[in-house]
């Protein structure tokens, strides 16, 4: 996704992200690879895509039981469909559940979760892009798009498929001329590292890099009584669910049960019904195995006795809806007999079956670094506070008559990034989880060891788990909250996103939607209250400017004490503003704005000033817009230097002028002088290379 490049790199790759990079309109290219840019190259010059970035050689398959000279790769051949076929087809009579057949890769959580993908062609086709085909303008190239870590990312894959003894290795259709799911299992392999990185995980896994949404486990022994309307509810609203049965042992994997169910296998949840059974209504669930095959055999079974005693067009029509693999249970029965069901909700709005109030998201990106960040958890308190912390606030209760508690519901999502490419170096997943404070005060203060000591954590995750993901859905009064995550261990190091569903508009979302609304509808406090001011509101890149001088973290998200310090600026301002437009026309003359700068706390030298006149200027006038975008820059300029430690003395001339600034945060009347290069202003304050 975004190149690496420690914290500059990481505030870049925000910044991208505000504009809409990752959106699942504006799919970052994997590996920078354009994929209507190759094909185009291809088709012109008539060769078939090679992809230099996932080659067809044994390192593309594995590192372990798949490595290059393993038993299970001698011979593998790497061949293209239109090798395999005389008439390979991409998708054929649309994709269904049965293009999805397991190969000789422990991926069944994955298959299991495009099996269920099947089931909404909205969601379907925003994985597997229309317009694919063997056919048209053919160059031996695809591309699909996952979700990945508050993203969306396209990746390009040449058809070349690991092919054994004649045969596909690894995913395939029952049509053995229909390639989208091989092609799709191909992409997210290259994604993740090799074939072998996909062995072994959590089907919500395969359902949050298909949907971006967020998801929910339930532990059958102890499930919620309205299980079967949640359920129920989540199909409607085309969620994807998958469930599974525990091991107990290293020998219990895919061992099968006397009534043919298979231990440490995830399966889809593909479908609900209720029946007239000798007149009482019978709960079904309907069950799919991404094997194709190994079924069922208890009541309500393909072939079982109950059927005869359903009306037989009822029975007909529920027979005609099943796909090889799939077979009904009845609820009860799929309550015993399986350990977890896992729901995958699309949009973050309706976590449970009494909400109805749209839920908004806020998203964190971190990083756990040995030594600095990485402090584990609470089991050892000297490091838990270094440990990245997160400021929220919860501002309105529930919209929930029949509950006289005061509580906000939100659900807490911390997932670690890119943990299945580093199985080739032997790691894995980190054990992982979260812990929330209540805590009054300034957002961007990193408490210390002693707050920890002297608080109590007033929730956390239910437990910390070595999954990609954990989640834990909670209810907490309005306030503020720190929310620290962590690993279980300290010293352990990972990228991680942290993503907190609220129902009430948070903070954050407030703030930043005030100013963008301020400038997408020209409306202001000044532009309604000072008609005298010559403004139709802050542009859109003076409010992204003023954004960037108070997001410390590279968030691109302001907090409300951060929009209150930034708003308390802009009222000094316009104090000065109306000060210096001595002939009060609403704007100011490049004479005036000199003055005002001064003023504002910012002593320029002639040449400078010169620059700024160009720069903001129109037709020799500022207004009240550019005159604010420019003391934003500016204040932003100075800020970049005071955090710079050695640059802390008292006078330091640089380029044959000196520039002094009035810090603005502080009562202090010492002016601090610092030094600025004239290339580095022209870079701040983007100068249009003729004004140089």
């Amino acid at each position: 996704m975004y190149p690496a490049g420690g914290i500059s790199a990481s505030i870049h790759a925000n910044r991208l992200r505000a504009e809409g990079m990752g959106s699942k309109d504006q799919a970052v290219h994997f590996n920078n690879q354009d994929y209507e840019a190759l094909k185009q190259e291809c088709v012109e010059s008539g060769s078939l895509f090679e992809d230099p970035c996932f080659p067809a050689e044994p390192p593309s398959l594995g590192f372990k039981e798949l490595a290059p000279y393993s038993s299970k790769t001698r011979d593998v051949e790497w061949m293209r469909p239109t090798e395999l076929t005389d008439d390979p087809q991409f998708i054929v009579g649309g994709a269904t559940r049965t293009d999805i057949c397991q190969g000789a890769l422990g991926d069944c959580w994955l298959l299991a979760a495009i099996g269920s993908l099947t089931l909404n062609e909205r969601l379907l086709h925003r994985v597997v892009p229309h317009g694919q085909s063997f056919q048209d303008d053919y160059a031996g190239i695809f591309h699909f798009q996952f979700w990945q870590f508050g993203e969306w990312v396209d990746v390009v894959i040449d058809d070349r498929l690991p092919v054994k003894d004649g045969d596909l290795m690894f995913v395939h259709s029952a049509e053995g001329n229909e390639f989208w799911s091989a092609l799709l299992e191909k992409a997210y392999a290259k994604l993740n590292g090799s074939y072998e990185a996909l062995s072994g995980g959590s089907t919500t896994e395969g359902f949050e890099d298909f949907t971006g949404g967020v998801s929910e486990m339930y532990e059958l022994r102890k499930a919620p009584r309205n299980l079967y309307r949640i359920i129920s509810k989540a199909l409607e609203r085309g969620s994807l669910l998958g469930c599974s049965i525990d091991i107990t042992s290293a020998f219990d994997m895919e061992a099968v049960t006397f009534k043919k169910l298979v231990k440490g296998h995830a399966y889809s949840v593909t479908g609900l019904k209720e029946v007239d059974y000798h007149g009482d209504m019978v709960r079904l669930i309907r069950i799919r195995n991404p094997w194709g095959q190994v079924e069922w055999t208890g009541a309500w079974s393909d072939n079982a006795p109950e059927w005869d005693d359903i009306d037989p067009s009822e029975r007909e029509d529920l027979h005609l809806q099943m796909e090889d693999g799939e077979f009904w249970m009845s609820f009860s029965d799929f309550m015993r007999q399986f350990s977890r069901l896992e729901i995958c909700n699309l949009t973050p709005d309706v976590l449970s079956e009494d909400s109805l109030s749209h839920w908004n998201t806020i998203k964190f990106y971190g990083t756990w670094r040995r030594g600095s960040t990485a402090g584990g958890c609470r089991n050892h308190p000297n490091t838990f506070w270094i440990n990245p912390q997160y400021k929220i606030t919860l501002l309105e209760e529930d919209d929930d008559p029949e509950d006289d508690e005061v509580a906000c519901s939100f659900l807490v999502a911390l997932m670690q990034k890119d943990r299945r490419r580093y199985r080739r170096q032997g790691q894995d997943m980190h054990t992982i989880g979260f812990a929330l404070y209540e805590y009054k005060g300034c957002q961007n203060v990193h408490l210390k060891k002693n707050f920890f000591l002297s608080h109590s954590s007033c929730a956390r995750s239910e437990t910390f788990i070595n999954l990609r993901e954990v989640s834990t859905r909670l209810r907490l009064p309005p306030g503020e909250y720190l929310i620290v995550p962590s690993t279980f261990e300290p010293g352990k190091e990972a990228d991680f996103v942290l993503r907190v569903f609220t129902e009430k508009q948070s903070e954050t979302d407030f703030c930043v939607a005030m100013l963008l609304l301020v400038s997408l509808f020209h409306i202001s406090v000044f532009a309604i209250s000072d008609q005298d001011l010559k403004t139709d509101g802050f542009s859109i890149e003076s409010c992204r400017t003023m954004v960037n001088l108070m997001d410390k973290d590279g968030s691109a998200r302001l907090g409300m004490v951060e929009f209150q310090i930034l708003w308390n600026k802009i009222r000094k301002w316009l104090v000065i503003f109306r000060q210096f437009d001595l002939d009060k026309s609403g704007a100011m003359s490049s004479y005036e704005m000199r003055l005002a700068v001064e003023a504002a706390g910012f002593k320029l030298n002639n040449t400078l000033n010169q620059i700024l006149v160009a720069r903001y200027a129109e037709n020799e006038m500022i207004d009240f817009d550019n005159f604010i975008c420019c003391l934003v820059k500016l204040e932003a300029m100075f800020m970049a230097l005071y955090d710079n430690v050695w640059l802390k003395r008292t006078i330091f001339a640089a380029g044959g002028y000196q520039m002094k600034i009035k810090r603005l945060q502080t009562t202090s009347n010492l002016k601090l002088c610092r030094p600025l290069s004239l290339s580095n202003l022209l870079i701040l304050l983007h100068i249009p290379p003729q004004h140089k």
